[in-house]
């Protein structure tokens, strides 16, 4: 599918209710990695608000109970994105119940660490999370996917994609180390796995998309060391207070996870996969060069992070770091 708008009536500042009005999702099972924090626990609301049945997948499922108490139509499974045998136990527990999974939400992911950090088979931790985590427990959900029919996968990436790199000689930085890099580079393996992946598949009914959220830092308040920062970025006032401004990617949770519950959801996307979403919609492909300011965040698509055969070859290094 073309990287082309399809001028939905939707816009940056619509919510999770406006994108799912008169969408019918009883008799629908969904699978939300991470469905208790921030934009994971919109997601989720969202798709149980409109029907679904969600099993929300989170590596501490106490926490998650608490975050998600009150909620109905809401299961609570273990699962631990870095660890193979914790991903195995849980897609296959579901496929020997024949559970099938209409809706596969990737959401989780490892934000910004200052300290290189790895998993337990010496994997970068961001990469390990966000892609290979994820990565693999898709691959294992096929059978639940296929049973579902005309099933999507939503695997929540970021704007940081636009500048990001596949180091393929050193996935793991185990030299120069950056945490901007390290998240960029998970958050564009997010679209070029969505890319292979839709391509694979789409001719057995099931689709993907990669969805940009924006940037969510909720209402606060924020702790004192990362006011700095989310100054300098725009994201809050000078007293501290989070800016919300959709039409430039500031966002609240609910206009957040629009785009999330559209690409698992939305009628509109029927027949459609393999491309990045933002704003409720296909994004535009632009090519230029545009730095970032604080009123200011590029979060088009661009032609590296949707390139064919960059995204197969990830497909084929995934699979042997899995072997």
């Amino acid at each position: 599918m073309p990287q082309i708008p399809l001028n939905t009536p939707f816009t940056a500042a619509s919510t999770t209710a406006d994108v799912l009005h008169g969408v019918d999702l009883r008799g629908r099972e969904a699978v939300v990695t991470g469905g208790h924090s921030r934009l994971g626990r919109e997601v989720t609301r969202a798709l149980t608000t409109a029907g679904a049945t969600v099993t929300v997948a989170a590596r501490n499922p106490a926490q998650a109970a608490a975050a998600l108490h009150g909620l109905p139509g809401v299961h609570i499974e273990q699962l631990d994105l870095t660890d193979p045998a914790s991903i195995d136990a849980f897609a296959t527990g579901r496929i020997d119940a024949s559970r099938p999974v209409h809706m596969l939400v990737n959401n989780a992911a490892v934000m910004f660490g200052p300290q290189r950090r790895l998993d337990t088979r010496g994997h970068e931790l961001a990469f390990s999370t966000s892609h290979l985590g994820h990565f693999h427990l898709t691959r294992m959900l096929l059978p639940a996917l296929r049973e579902a029919g005309n099933a999507r996968v939503v695997t929540v990436t970021s704007g940081a994609a636009r500048f990001g790199a596949i180091r393929w000689n050193d996935l793991n930085f185990a030299t120069g180390y950056d945490p901007v890099a390290a998240y960029a580079q998970a958050k564009l393996a997010n679209v070029l796995f969505t890319v292979e992946l839709d391509r694979r598949f789409a001719g057995a009914g099931l689709r993907a998309f990669a969805a940009h959220p924006g940037v969510v830092i909720g209402p606060g308040p924020h702790s004192w060391q990362v006011l700095d920062s989310y100054r300098a970025q725009g994201l809050v006032d000078e007293h501290g207070t989070t800016v919300i401004d959709p039409g430039a990617g500031k966002k609240t949770a609910s206009q957040g996870a629009a785009t999330i519950v559209f690409g698992a959801a939305s009628p509109l996307l029927d027949g459609i996969g393999g491309v990045y979403l933002k704003d409720n919609d296909i994004a535009v492909l632009d090519d230029e060069r545009r730095p970032v300011t604080a009123s200011s965040i590029p979060t088009d698509a661009n032609s590296a992070m949707l390139d064919p055969e960059q995204a197969r070859r990830l497909w084929d290094v995934s699979e042997q770091l899995l072997a």
